[in-house]
């Protein structure tokens, strides 16, 4: 299984942007996605963007990780 993460795009040059990860800055491939602007939000896999998600989406599914990795914390795993 693969796990893409949602990130916002804060900063491009070229092929190269500046995302956030809820705080956590990463700088990820755009080699493979075109037509990222500062502002949107990617998925983020393996360092590369390999699509755009809405904003409502991408809060979602960053809440829903980490309720995942609270209930595993708390589970001891």
């Amino acid at each position: 299984m693969c796990l893409a993460t949602p990130a916002k795009v804060k900063n491009i040059d070229k092929q190269t942007a500046e995302v956030d990860f809820g705080g956590i800055q990463k700088n990820i491939s755009l080699g493979i996605l075109s037509g990222v602007k500062k502002g949107d939000y990617v998925l983020v896999h393996a360092g590369f963007a390999i699509g755009k998600v809405s904003k409502e989406d991408a809060l979602d599914t960053s809440l829903a990780l980490k309720e995942l990795k609270d209930v595993l914390r708390d589970e001891g795993i």
